[in-house]
């Protein structure tokens, strides 16, 4: 394809589109005749088209509209070869094609095309097309706030398992004790060589047990965010998360959704001194009644994570003033609960960290 070709093909396809009300400016065009200049979407008429499409199109809808237009203007321009006129785009139209006096002077005279004749003789030949206001972004004075939402934000819970340790000296002994090098020369009464100590590991393993849909739909978030933030933020040696819906049975589940069951004595008979555990539940308190069979077995299985983990906590998404006269409150006399925000979660780490508080201490 000729350059002088495609550049007819950008005009004329430019003026319709301008009629056509679509928001082009002067820049536009100037882009795509640069383009064409250079030697860009002048092989053939597809190479044309996608070219034009990059440059003018934002959307799927501003594609569509222009493969329309672009057959309509080719198919008149292969029967109007003499005429550098342009069909109507609408037949009320009677606003006049207007070409900036700068575009005039820059193609060759056989190629111009010159403006449709307009509804009233007082009507001025040549005006400047407008031209699109630059975008100008809306200053703020602050910055926005990057929250989650919950009860409880990610940083806060990557913060807080921090303080879930139990530090062993198992590690290799390449730590300086100081202390115990100035003991030994003083002993001695001469320095031979320092003294190293072993390197501390957490050997921390949380098993976590998250109550799932039902009336924790509203919190999967939030365990998606406790769950994701113990195994991937954290200093844990080992964390495991599991699944359950309202009553821990005989199996538990290894995924969200509920479809992966595990057997509960595999993953307890797995635990050691080094196991914390923590369930995530609200216990019946989100619906406010009272059911003696939830209560009567989550008080068995609790009884039973006792006697293999070395220490177990409850975090409740309700608050704590929903817990009365459901089965929480009969549920929180077996195992310490807290209720779900960052007070909450603080104490629940004091308690996998063996620190018993109030009423939980024998």
């Amino acid at each position: 394809m000729e350059i002088s070709e495609a550049r007819r093909i950008v005009l004329a396809l430019f003026a319709y589109r301008r009629r056509a009300g679509l928001n082009l400016g002067v820049s536009e065009l100037l882009a795509a005749l640069d383009a064409v200049a250079g030697g860009w979407g002048v092989e053939d008429d597809a190479d044309l088209h996608a070219m034009l499409e990059l440059l003018w199109c934002k959307s799927a809808e501003d594609s569509r509209e222009l493969g329309v237009q672009w057959e309509n203007v080719l198919a008149y321009l292969a029967t109007h070869k003499d005429s550098p006129t342009l069909p109507e785009t609408t037949p009320e139209s009677s606003r006049p094609f207007e070409t900036p006096p700068r575009l005039e002077q820059s193609l060759p005279p056989q190629e111009t095309i010159p403006p449709r004749a307009a509804a009233s003789e007082s009507t001025p030949g040549w005006n400047v097309l407008p031209v699109k206001a630059p975008f100008t972004p809306a200053h703020m004075d602050e910055a926005p706030d990057f929250h989650s939402y919950g009860p409880v934000s990610s940083r806060f819970m990557t913060y807080t398992w921090r303080y879930l340790r139990r530090p062993l000296p198992d590690g290799p002994a390449d730590v300086l004790d100081i202390a115990a090098t100035v003991e030994r020369a003083a002993r001695q009464g001469f320095f031979i060589a320092p003294v190293y100590r072993r390197r501390e590991r957490n050997h921390a393993h949380l098993l976590m047990f998250l109550d799932q849909n039902g009336s924790m739909m509203p919190f999967h978030r939030f365990n998606r965010d406790l769950a994701t933030t113990a195994q991937h933020d954290s200093a844990l040696m080992r964390t495991d998360v599991f699944y359950f819906h309202n009553l821990i049975a005989q199996r538990v589940y290894a995924d969200p959704h509920l479809t992966q069951p595990v057997e509960l004595s595999e993953i307890l008979g797995a635990c050691t001194v080094d196991t914390v555990i923590l369930i995530v539940s609200d216990a019946g308190a989100a619906r406010g009644y009272r059911n003696s069979r939830r209560i009567r077995e989550t008080a068995v299985f609790l009884a039973r994570l006792k006697q293999v983990a070395a220490h177990v906590a409850w975090l409740n998404p309700m608050p704590q003033a929903r817990w009365e006269n459901s089965s929480a409150e009969m549920i929180a006399r077996f195992a310490p609960m807290f209720q779900m925000d960052p007070e909450g979660l603080s104490n629940v780490i004091d308690v996998l960290r063996g620190q018993v508080m109030g009423q939980y201490a024998s």
